[in-house]
């Protein structure tokens, strides 16, 4: 007995020597006002801009106004059980999200909860939503083209690994539908995608996670969600989740595409939260730093130089219209990106799908984004459909046309119908550059103009099955050789004689 208490104090002496005691202290403030998602607190002398606070609820809140003796915080999520006099306390970290490899597939929220019905995200990594853009020294010039699978867009406006392209346009002329067919041309290619959906219906993103899902693209992309019943907070951060996503597997040294759809939604979210945080209102009610609110955002879309990994993201901003008007928002967003592809509504509605206005769109990369065969073989083509356009508003008050007028524009009529492309129907960079020689080297001047897709199709048919080798010889040597071109020459002969109209 008397060894058992000697061995009981000897283990409590133990403990009182090892006992350090742990205070856990938190900074506490208290709700003196609430309403329409915005809560301003008291107290709270140490927050910072963009800190995550916590309510006794468990709801979460983002700091965003720092005034003389309160805060305003907008709350990321519902405002049940929230009341006046309620504590809140700070938690000393900035809004962050889930990242890594778990989220390829999934479909999250702007806080990087899933809402896809597939359990947790099991990662260990977690990145903050706002990050300073990389900086000069860091980048690398735009030279790698990003496949869109587009004829239109690759030939014309090419897209580089580490680009900002705008797509811009009124509602239903296929914007998005130019995202999703991007995406689904990554198949294969090593590129990771990021879709985000800022303030659409949960049906219409539904849709697009179906149609991803259809052409196995989720398997190397990820959609991040605020929907248009979600609060403008949620709406407001989206993008800045989507872009740390990314950001952590351009730090891996790969290749990521971000899709934000859209930027006009994204401001107007952002527009609310700062008149109900009683912001100054400037230009159509939007704050001062609204152009701020994309340029952060968008800076971040890079291409590292190669001492520090390599990597890229490519970002294609997408900004809807009211009826053509490219106003205060357009404007800005035009100023902070490399180019825009214009999305043209009576184009759309005559058939012209995707509806490209080429003389409007423009890539400011240019050139040093196309690889050697696309840039020899597309060169003509915004040169002749300019030339065309021209020459059809002059055409259509005069009959008596010459010779080479009435060539121009048949020619137009075909380079036209062959920038025409069914949606989800991506082309590899071979096929677009095959199709586009055939036109500007006048295969297709005795193909009436309504057989023309028909011409493109069975050509495709024909090279696939019997002359396969030509679309590995462009794709590997990634230039129109003598060699390559004395044998294409042959190929649309061949063809031209066999081809049924």
């Amino acid at each position: 007995m008397e060894f058992k208490t000697e061995k009981i104090s000897e283990q409590i002496r133990k403990s009182i020597s090892d006992f350090s005691p742990k205070a856990h202290v938190f900074e506490v403030g208290t709700v003196i006002a609430l309403g329409d998602g915005i809560v301003r607190v008291s107290g709270l002398e140490n927050a910072m801009s963009g800190e995550l606070l916590e309510f006794e609820t468990g709801a979460l809140g983002m700091v965003l106004n720092l005034e003389e003796d309160n805060i305003g915080v907008v709350l990321l999520g519902h405002e049940d059980g929230i009341k006046e006099g309620g504590i809140v306390k700070l938690t000393g970290k900035m809004v962050e999200v889930p990242t890594g490899d778990a989220l390829i597939g999934r479909v999250v929220n702007a806080l990087g909860e899933p809402v896809d019905n597939r359990g947790p995200i099991r990662t260990n990594t977690r990145r903050p939503i706002e990050r300073e853009a990389s900086g000069v020294i860091t980048r690398k010039e735009v030279s790698v083209p990003l496949q869109t699978g587009i004829k239109a867009i690759d030939s014309m406006v090419p897209i580089g690994r580490g680009q900002r392209e705008l797509i811009i346009g009124d509602r239903q002329t296929g914007k998005t539908a130019i995202c999703i067919d991007t995406i689904i041309n990554q198949k294969g290619k090593d590129v990771l995608c990021v879709y985000v959906a800022i303030g659409q219906k949960a049906s219409t993103v539904a849709h697009i996670v179906k149609t991803l899902t259809d052409f196995d693209a989720m398997k190397y992309s990820c959609v991040v969600v605020a929907t248009a019943s979600d609060t403008a907070p949620l709406q407001y951060m989206a993008p800045y989740s989507g872009c740390a996503i990314a950001e952590e597997w351009l730090e891996q040294g790969k290749d990521v595409l971000i899709v934000y759809d859209d930027l006009s939604k994204h401001a107007v979210a952002y527009r609310a939260m700062s008149l109900l945080l009683k912001r100054p209102p400037g230009r159509e009610a939007y704050p001062g730093d609204v152009f701020y609110l994309h340029s952060r955002l968008l800076e971040r879309a890079v291409r590292l130089d190669d001492a520090y990994g390599g990597g890229s993201i490519t970002a294609l901003p997408i900004i809807e219209t009211q009826a053509g008007d490219i106003s205060y928002i357009p404007t800005n967003v035009i100023s902070i990106t490399d180019g825009q592809i214009y999305l043209e509504a009576e184009l759309f509605n005559s058939g012209i799908r995707p509806a490209i206005n080429a003389g409007l769109s423009v890539s400011r990369v240019g050139g040093t984004a196309q690889n050697k065969f696309m840039k020899k073989i597309s060169g003509p083509i915004r040169l002749e459909l300019a030339q065309y356009r021209e020459l059809a508003s002059f055409a259509q008050f005069g009959s008596d046309l010459d010779k080479d007028t009435l060539d121009r524009l048949e020619q137009g009529k075909r380079i036209t119908e062959i920038l025409k492309q069914p949606q989800y129907k991506p082309l590899s960079a071979p096929h677009q550059g095959i199709i586009l020689y055939a036109v500007t080297n006048k295969y297709l001047k005795d193909i009436p103009v309504d057989k023309v897709l028909q011409y493109e199709a069975q050509l495709f048919d024909f090279i696939d099955l019997e002359h396969s080798y030509i679309l590995e010889d462009l794709r590997l040597r990634k230039e129109l050789t003598e060699e390559i071109e004395q044998k294409l020459i042959e190929i649309l002969k061949e063809f031209g004689k066999n081809f049924i109209i």
